[in-house]
């Protein structure tokens, strides 16, 4: 048996201490990956990790950089390899660190920016994150412009949200499809039907792949002046059975069907998912502004809301089956503008394999944008916003069909126009009208 003099043992105990606390005793964490998700005006880093994270972070100038130390943690990943697509971040790089258990990681900026960072817990599909929220407040910035309600012969503005993306792919069909990518896709579709038509105009909360909250797609409809809301997404639900396209708008209680309580929670996940880490402010005066606003808003809108929402169901009946063959109502977060008209359309269940099939075809996309596109249509053509120019072509083309006890100089009168302008714009000799005759009104 070999014996060890007390210096040996020492020095065999001071080696055992030296690797118990080296960097990689220490290091209980690790970098496993890192997403770099660039929209117009910002971009979202996402480190994924194995742990949660133990972090702090500072800023240099000349040039821009945030500097981030993350603790127990190795030089173990390589940025290198990374697709960056950002306009903002220069590039993704390690530097010396504090001390021998931490890591620190440079984020080169191409200018300054405002700067958000958080963590995220496990939320299926993902693990840990840390996550860096960078925007641009100069593009960011909002613009004067005129209230759309108070211009002439304007545009009518349809603001169109593609459901999730960036961190938050929404539903995930039986052969790996994304939600986020299928809304896209139709999206992109619906809005070069709007700006093709004279008097339409399409902006979109989302023209790529890259995250925004729940609550921040109505504002930007608020922002943009928008006369209706419109937001695509693809449903799913725990078996793959069921099919078909429905479309919701918003219920002032908690949904009283099934799948409409599989939407709020999957509602829900996706704000966990995206991490919007807002700061909701619940002051009283806030709180008495938003109940005035909802009395005052809420019951056109929903009225609005289920007119157009009946026009888009009998529409895309005839290119998929409908899963519900009335408006359906749900408490989602998308809807709740209160002076906007908002419906969200599910065009279809992305848990069905044939379905999930159908929503990849480009045709079929082009399809169910068309018929959203013919609903939406019919409805402004209808009931065209005040001061828009479509209005102005229904009180240009306005016509009347005559009923029981009508006369030519009643219907002058009603109208509030000249009897003989009216019987020149239908080209009638005489006063005599007959039961259902269509008569065109003249404008005033």
């Amino acid at each position: 048996m070999r014996t060890f003099s007390s210096i040996q043992l020492i020095a065999i105990l001071t080696s055992c201490l030296l690797v118990a606390f080296s960097p990689a005793g220490f290091a209980k964490n690790t970098i496993e990956g890192l997403r770099i998700w660039p929209s117009p005006n910002s971009t979202r880093l996402v480190f994924d990790l194995a742990e949660a994270p133990k972090y702090s972070y500072f800023t240099l100038k000349s040039p821009q950089r945030l500097v981030i130390d993350v603790e127990n943690t190795p030089k173990n990943f390589d940025f290198s390899h990374i697709v960056n697509e950002s306009k903002l971040v220069k590039k993704v790089r390690y530097s010396t660190a504090k001390n021998a258990q931490s890591v620190r990681i440079v984020i080169e900026l191409n200018k300054k920016l405002e700067k958000n960072i958080f963590a995220l817990p496990p939320t299926a599909p993902y693990g840990n994150r840390l996550v860096i929220d960078l925007n641009d407040p100069i593009s960011t910035a909002p613009q004067i412009v005129l209230d759309s309600k108070s211009s002439i012969d304007r545009d009518i503005v349809i603001v169109i949200d593609a459901g999730h993306g960036g961190e938050d792919p929404g539903s995930i069909g039986p052969g790996g499809s994304y939600e986020k990518n299928v809304t896209l896709g139709i999206a992109k579709r619906f809005k070069h039907l709007i700006n093709k038509e004279k008097g339409m105009k399409a902006v979109m909360t989302r023209s790529g792949d890259y995250y925004i909250s729940p609550n921040q797609r109505p504002q930007l409809a608020r922002k943009h002046k928008a006369d209706m809301f419109i937001s695509i997404h693809a449903d799913a639900f725990t078996t793959p059975h069921p099919r078909g396209a429905s479309v919701w708008v918003l219920s002032m209680k908690r949904a009283n069907t099934e799948l409409g309580r599989w939407m709020e929670r999957t509602e829900r996940h996706s704000e966990l998912l995206g991490g919007a880490a807002e700061i909701i402010q619940d002051t009283a005066n806030e709180r008495y502004l938003a109940q005035a606003l909802l009395d005052m808003s809420m019951d056109h809108s929903l009225t609005t809301s289920y007119d157009v929402s009946r026009d888009m169901i009998k529409h895309l009946s005839k290119v998929t089956k409908l899963h519900k063959k009335i408006p359906q109502a749900a408490s989602l977060a998308v809807l709740t503008s209160p002076d906007i008209p908002s419906i969200l359309v599910e065009t279809g269940f992305i848990s069905n394999p044939q379905e999930e099939k159908n929503l990849n075809w480009s045709k079929y996309r082009q399809k169910l944008a068309q018929s959203v596109f013919n609903g939406l249509k019919q409805h402004f053509k209808d009931s065209p916003p005040d001061g828009s120019l479509w209005a102005k072509w229904k009180q240009e083309k306005r016509t009347h069909r005559v009923r029981s006890g009508e006369s030519l100089s009643l219907l002058a009168q009603r109208y509030n126009v000249q009897l003989s302008q009216l019987k020149k714009a239908n080209n009638l000799n005489s006063n005599m009208v007959r039961i259902g005759q269509v008569l065109t009104i003249p404008s005033t």
